[in-house]
């Protein structure tokens, strides 16, 4: 059983651990957020298409900006570079909203 006395240090150290994994990552270097590196299943693929058109032309800037940094083997300035307090998990409502319907479907249609 963890002591109430530990938490705070350990909510600490995850949080650094976290920014340090963030960082490692590399993404970051190239302005991306997190959930533009998701790998493009179905359901992501819909939650894609159900973003607002403002969220959707940041999201194609960003991964336009980072292929074209790649292709010239080079990374955005240190000033530039998403910080890990500022990356929202943008795309995570949505598709939780298609993970669930999904999941629904899949319990009503065994249900006939």
């Amino acid at each position: 059983m963890e002591s109430p006395l530990y938490r705070p240090a350990i909510n600490a150290y995850g949080a650094a651990l976290g920014k340090w994994a963030y960082n490692m990552a590399g993404f970051n270097q190239y302005g991306l957020h997190r959930d533009d590196c998701l790998y493009e299943n179905e359901d992501v693929k819909e939650a894609i298409r159900r973003l607002p058109e403002k969220l959707k032309d940041e999201r194609n800037f960003r991964i336009t900006r980072a292929l074209h940094l790649s292709m010239t083997k080079t990374i955005l300035p240190k000033e530039q570079w998403t910080k890990y307090e500022e990356d929202t998990k943008y795309l995570e409502p949505y598709l939780q909203e298609v993970v669930k319907e999904r999941e629904e479907k899949v319990k009503w249609e065994s249900n006939k």
